[in-house]
């Protein structure tokens, strides 16, 4: 058998564990003078609203009260519900912006320590293009590295011609056999001028 202790404790822990983040969506069953209302906070409180109207058209006022503090009710817990919310987002904004300062300065003192370390690194001078062309041609040794604008154009050798290509009819004799002859003239063709 359980202790009344421990039951107590678990139904304070329930209590406080609650959260109203999610009253606004919520679904509620309310029990009016009317029967059960079932809905959102926000559904509740147009129905008892417009059970309130109905009754002051029935011109009875005690219904009309009741039905008016029924969705006073409501409307105070979704108003609660609605400002913690709110605070939720505002203090969660605050510490976004505040993690983004943050970042935002890390990310300047980094810069500043990059450009103070690639400023006062060892680098050699800047060579104008006819030291260039020592340090290349092995005059200077800085330990720069070559590149194509440091580069000294080297004159193009000139090419043979080609010899021109001998005529099929005038091709030499395979090995082994005889020339082909070359075509005979027709009849008909005139005499090419020699």
């Amino acid at each position: 058998m359980r202790s009344s202790k421990s039951r107590s404790r678990s139904k304070s822990n329930r209590n406080n564990n609650r959260s109203v983040g999610n009253i606004v969506n919520r679904v509620f069953d309310s029990s009016g003078p009317e029967g059960k209302v079932r809905g959102t906070p926000q559904q509740i409180i147009d129905k008892y609203n417009q059970l309130a109207r109905d009754a002051q058209l029935a011109n009875d006022r005690v219904a009309t009260e009741n039905f008016q503090q029924h969705a006073e009710h409501y409307l105070r817990l979704l108003s609660q519900a609605q400002k913690e919310q709110e605070a939720r987002r505002e203090q969660q904004e605050q510490q976004n912006r505040e993690r983004q300062a943050e970042r935002d300065r890390e990310r300047a003192a980094r810069q500043e320590r990059e450009s103070a370390a690639a400023g006062t690194g060892d680098q050699p001078d800047l060579l104008n293009n006819d030291e260039a062309a020592a340090v290349v041609e092995g005059e200077g040794e800085t330990g720069l590295v070559e590149t194509p604008e440091n580069k000294t154009e080297k004159p193009k050798r000139a090419s043979k011609p080609r010899r021109p290509r001998k005529p099929k009819a005038e091709a030499a004799p395979a090995e082994g056999g005889e020339a082909p002859e070359a075509p005979k003239p027709s009849p008909d063709a005139p005499e090419a001028a020699e």
